[in-house]
């Protein structure tokens, strides 16, 4: 039986602008009253040092815009940063286009029919029989179940997968309000945007894809929600999310590790989903990481901010392009649901 294997890794960014240069350029004007001192403190605290937009509001303020008309921007921006990310990881894998038996894409940002899948099999000249499967509104999870698929099709056809993951978050900025909620706050302080890309192949040489694995509390569903409106899609997001993945990350983690024989001692490389410097606090105290375990998940949060489902692909991405690789890695990711998942990889050569 064939083992799926991430053999090649290909990201893409829109232009991107400091924190700093954000917050005085639009958001400082786009707050009021009380409200502009807590967002400038939320936004200081956040981790995030620079972000990357296809529709900047340095540039462009979208926060009036109708849903219709994000939705038609969303499609002229999401392409070809998505082929970008498509071709680079196809590149890296030594693949062509034709060999996909596969495409998945996961996008929580836009939605239009023809979509993503069709349009980017088309434009990069994947074959006519090439299966497509779109995994919609997962949230920053969804990379993972995304892998899960692509993992399986590989093992149980012998053909190459690509998955994609491409959100565009600049396109859903809020209307200013008099008083905007700190949930709000928190999620113009820390979304951002990217395309990443992963080629699963049968055996070769690269991360092998031992299991994907997740755990769902539904009691705290209206913990992190993500809401179609009038003016694009609004983000809910409880304060209380930490507290829950503290319940059940470690039991997660282990759980899968002692399916496979294996250790938290063992795992050399960490690509934690960083919603935000609470959750990677919380998870590195669950598991009880070194201090510089979780380097590669804050690193990219400084550096790109949250981009949603591509962000732990671009710490994997991180990880493998390391002066040392890792040779176990374990990726975990939550979102709505709430939801959490995990994934454990092998480096082979």
């Amino acid at each position: 039986m064939a083992v799926p294997v991430i053999a090649g890794l290909g990201t893409a960014h829109p232009p991107s602008a400091g924190q700093d240069e954000l917050w005085a350029g639009f958001f400082s004007r786009h707050f009021s009253g009380s409200t502009r001192a807590m967002a400038q403190r939320i936004f200081a605290n956040s981790g995030v040092t620079r972000r990357q937009a296809a529709v900047s509001p340095l540039l462009e303020d979208v926060s009036e815009w109708p849903t219709e008309r994000r939705m038609r921007r969303y499609q002229v921006e999401a392409v070809p940063l998505g082929r970008q990310a498509v071709e680079r990881a196809l590149a890296e894998a030594g693949l062509a286009a034709t060999d996909v038996g596969l495409l998945v894409v996961c996008s929580c940002t836009g939605y239009a029919t023809p979509g993503l899948d069709i349009v980017l099999a088309r434009d990069v000249g994947m074959a006519p029989d090439t299966q497509r499967m779109f995994v919609g509104h997962m949230g920053c999870y969804a990379a993972l179940p995304g892998l899960g698929a692509a993992s399986d099709f590989v093992t149980a056809r012998g053909r190459p997968a690509v998955l994609l993951c491409a959100e565009l978050t600049s396109l859903h900025l809020q209307p200013a309000r008099t008083r905007m909620d700190t949930q709000q706050i928190v999620s113009h302080a820390l979304f951002s945007d990217a395309a990443v890309a992963a080629v699963v192949v049968p055996d070769g040489r690269g991360y092998a894809v031992r299991e994907v694995a997740s755990v769902t509390d539904t009691s705290t569903a209206d913990h992190m929600t993500w809401d179609v409106t009038d003016t694009g899609f609004r983000m809910g997001l409880s304060p209380q999310v930490p507290q829950v993945l503290s319940v059940h990350v470690r039991g997660l983690v282990e759980e899968l590790l002692t399916r496979h024989g294996r250790k938290l001692s063992e795992v050399d490389g960490w690509a934690v989903h960083p919603g935000g410097p609470r959750i990677l606090t919380v998870v590195e105290r669950e598991l009880a990481l070194p201090a510089d375990g979780l380097a590669a998940s804050r690193a990219t949060l400084a550096e790109h901010g949250n981009c949603s489902s591509p962000t732990v692909l671009l710490i994997l991405d991180r990880l493998a392009r390391a002066a040392r690789p890792p040779e176990r890695v374990v990726l975990l990711a939550f979102g709505p649901g709430l939801t959490l998942y995990a994934a454990l990889l092998d480096r082979q050569d």
